[in-house]
């Protein structure tokens, strides 16, 4: 995603319009728990502004992430807003940044801004159909005021 930027550095514009349709490929999401990531929008612009680059961009799409229980895709929508200057991104991330004289790569700006909307766990609408328990088990979840309490008077010891 390079933006050629040589009319902002040439003053010849006062900022350069973004839009575009992005769908992520499936090495990019390598590492991820994303399913897919497909036509992400992204509207925006990018200023000059005193010596750097203001990034004003609006990303929208829908994540499909595996379900906390069953598994299966889920549809997740999101919408980010990101007003960044390029001058803090380079700085966080010099060592993976190629610089270009008269392009701006906004891929990895995009990215980090998605990767931090990414939901620690999404559950689908079927999951409410599972049967979390059986025949000698159960589903436990983060709530275990039934649980064990051989060592509560070890507890007592603590305080």
């Amino acid at each position: 995603m390079e933006i050629d930027i040589t009319k902002l550095n040439s003053n010849y514009v006062t900022s350069i319009p973004v839009s575009m349709t992005y769908s992520f490929k499936k090495e990019e999401l390598k590492g991820t728990d994303l399913i897919s990531l497909n036509n992400v929008q992204i509207e925006g612009e990018i200023r000059s502004k005193e010596n750097d680059y203001q990034i004003l961009l609006e990303v929208k799409g829908k994540m499909i992430l595996p379900c906390a229980i069953t598994l299966e895709p889920v549809t997740y929508p999101f919408s980010i807003s990101i007003d960044q200057y390029f001058s803090e991104f380079e700085n966080e991330h010099l060592e993976n940044n190629k610089k270009v004289e008269n392009k701006l790569d906004i891929f990895p700006i995009i990215w980090e801004n998605i990767l931090m909307e990414i939901p620690t766990k999404v559950v689908s609408e079927k999951a409410h159909q599972v049967k979390l328990e059986g025949d000698g088990w159960r589903l436990v979840t983060g709530d275990h005021s039934n649980g064990n309490h051989a060592f509560d008077a070890l507890n007592d010891l603590l305080k």
